[in-house]
């Protein structure tokens, strides 16, 4: 049970002029955490005061965020993070009170379709040409750039609402179906792109002295379901200057690690747009990404 009084006390002291005051008030009621949201959400709309009404907002936000980092801290910590959970906790960033279980019900309907179209039977390309006839024919769900900057792609309810996104939130949802559909789809880390690889089950790795590599049949891109050969990536390597006989490019990245891609780019969104308590925010959930266990170099 919260405390009632104390909180009517604290909410008096919402707006007192005294910014250590209320920076005293502030701490103290996060640490009841997002149970008082709804106390807050009631001041602010019985509060006129539109000074007091954006300290209401921002403790509200403060609130949500300290929400999404303990989510996020226990996901990456997770024996087997999920991917299709750790793209919505990006976007439960923006969108906290987002309706889940109806995102749930859309991914597993756009799952079901594509289970009624593949069979066992399809050869590697007739399954991921029939995987993108369904999502981008049929969804019609739409590829853009990062270069268009635009944060509302990288939030992956906004991608099955409104059918448009960025190489991240498609790709996500992409790996997280063929998942389910025993489909081997994974992300690789491609420098400079966002690609995904059909890995062969049959060679996915063989011994070379005492390591394992990864076989990668073709690369998809999730923007718009484009199939690319081995040569066409290491045309594109050599183009960048990259040496293409590396073969950590080709290799597969883990959840944490394409979240972890996910909100470094989103960082930069925000910074573009010059917003830069947004942009710290993102550094603060990278960081927690970058402790886990799941990503590279953690000691």
């Amino acid at each position: 049970m919260l405390p009632k009084k104390e909180i009517q006390a604290l909410f008096h002291l919402i707006d007192d002029p005294d910014d250590e005051v209320y920076d005293t008030v502030a701490s103290q009621l996060l640490h009841y955490g997002k149970e008082i949201i709804p106390g807050l959400e009631h001041l602010w709309e019985t509060t006129e005061d539109e000074d007091v009404q954006d300290r209401i907002a921002q403790l509200i936000h403060r609130v949500h965020f300290q929400d999404v980092q303990k989510e996020l801290q226990h996901w990456a910590d997770a024996a087997n993070p999920e991917l299709l959970r750790g793209a919505i906790l990006v976007a439960k960033y923006q969108y906290p009170d987002m309706n889940i279980p109806f995102l749930l019900t859309q991914f597993d309907q756009v799952r079901r379709n594509l289970w009624l179209e593949l069979n066992n039977y399809l050869t590697p390309i007739e399954k991921v040409n029939t995987f993108n006839g369904i999502l981008y024919n049929y969804y019609k769900i739409q590829g853009h750039e990062l270069s268009e900057q635009k944060p509302e792609h990288f939030f992956v309810n906004k991608v099955l609402e409104s059918k448009q996104g960025n190489a991240f939130t498609i790709g996500a949802l992409y790996v997280a179906l063929a998942e389910l559909l025993d489909i081997p789809v994974l992300a690789v880390n491609i420098p400079r792109q966002f690609l995904l690889a059909y890995v062969d089950t049959l060679q996915h790795f063989y011994a070379r002295g005492s390591e394992a590599m990864q076989q990668n049949s073709f690369y998809i891109d999730p923007m718009n379901g484009m199939i690319y050969t081995q040569n066409d990536v290491e045309f594109y390597l050599n183009k960048i200057g990259v040496n293409p006989r590396l073969q950590e490019h080709y290799g597969s990245l883990n959840t944490v690690q394409i979240v972890h891609r996910m909100l470094t780019e989103l960082g930069l969104c925000y910074t573009h747009h010059h917003e830069e308590e947004r942009a710290d925010e993102i550094r603060l959930l990278i960081d927690i990404l970058e402790q886990s266990t799941h990503f590279p170099g953690h000691t």
